[in-house]
């Protein structure tokens, strides 16, 4: 009886310490396997969209009589008189860089605007039609040659006579000649002085006739 019981006994611890031994290696081939992969994912972060701005309206400047926008027309300016400019406040948007104008003591200088004068031509014109004689502004009297009154003679001597811008005798020839008096009376006409000749306003030489009248007493 107590060899069966000890055998009985043997043989259940065995299959307890078998059961212990098999039981985790069986275990073991179910258990799980890791995942020999590894996934990554990126994240793309959100940018938050920026608002588009509001477009501004431009500030219309409020006109006002003591300043007017536009300045007031003015009459041109006469010749060769300065044109000053008041200041003038000139708004400008502020989306433009800048600000008012001042054109205060600014002066514009306005030149002389004339008609170029005419040409003077080189050339003496001769006294008549339009153009008068001039008058004699100085006068001197001929000498008479002491031959020609001891030969008594006497007479006109007629002379022409070349007369500047200036109304003064540049030239003067001889067109009927008193041979004992012409020099005497070619040097008394080189010595008067005439007004100037004007021609469209403007001073011109002339050619004229004179007479020198020698008269005995």
């Amino acid at each position: 009886m107590r060899t069966s019981t000890f055998f009985v006994s043997f043989f259940v611890h065995g299959l307890v310490i078998a059961v212990a031994i098999v039981v985790p290696l069986i275990a073991t081939d179910a258990l799980p396997q890791l995942r020999r992969s590894t996934t990554f994912v990126a994240l793309t972060p959100e940018i938050p969209a920026v608002p588009e701005p509001r477009p501004q309206r431009p500030r219309q400047p409020a006109a006002s009589p003591a300043n007017p926008l536009a300045a007031p027309i003015a009459e041109p300016p006469e010749i060769g008189a300065e044109l000053t400019i008041a200041p003038i406040d000139v708004p400008i948007d502020d989306g433009i860089v800048g600000g008012p104008i001042d054109l205060s003591g600014t002066v514009v200088s306005v030149a002389a605007i004339e008609p170029p004068p005419p040409a003077v031509t080189a050339e003496p014109v001769r006294v008549g039609g339009a153009i008068s004689p001039p008058q004699k502004l100085h006068h001197v009297a001929p000498d008479y040659p002491a031959i020609a009154r001891s030969a008594r003679v006497s007479g006109i001597v007629i002379l022409e006579a070349i007369l500047g811008v200036d109304g003064a005798v540049r030239d003067v020839t001889v067109l009927r000649s008193i041979p004992l008096l012409d020099q005497a009376a070619v040097d008394a006409v080189r010595q008067w002085r005439f007004t100037p000749t004007l021609l469209n306003g403007q001073p011109v030489p002339v050619v004229m006739t004179v007479t020198v009248s020698f008269t005995l007493k």
